[in-house]
């Protein structure tokens, strides 16, 4: 049970990268000259969201729960590391006038 809520939790990291991801660029477009400020703000968020959420869930000692929790955090990493960072806030070159 662990091990298919930590897939499910993949999956649902990616779900939320995605929907943050579009909402970061949305406010990123209204922001005019300052779009690094949005960037940083939808990483904050979602590292908020995947970090302290999968902490939670983690915390609850349920096995669903754990496996979510732990899911989420992977999915994060995953994502993380195959777009070099840039789906989730990371790379460095996106605070840079190039980057957006």
């Amino acid at each position: 049970m662990v091990v298919a809520l930590t897939f499910a939790g993949v999956v649902l990291e990616v779900i939320v990268n995605a929907v943050l991801a579009v909402a970061t660029l949305a406010a990123a477009d209204g922001l005019g000259s300052h779009k690094e400020l949005a960037v940083v703000g939808g990483a904050v968020i979602l590292a908020a969201i995947v970090f302290g959420g999968g902490t939670l869930l983690i915390r609850h000692r349920q096995p669903w729960s754990r496996g979510l929790g732990l899911g989420l955090m992977i999915g994060w990493a995953l994502v993380t590391i195959l777009s070099a960072g840039f789906c989730t806030g990371v790379n460095t070159s996106l605070y840079t006038n190039g980057g957006l």
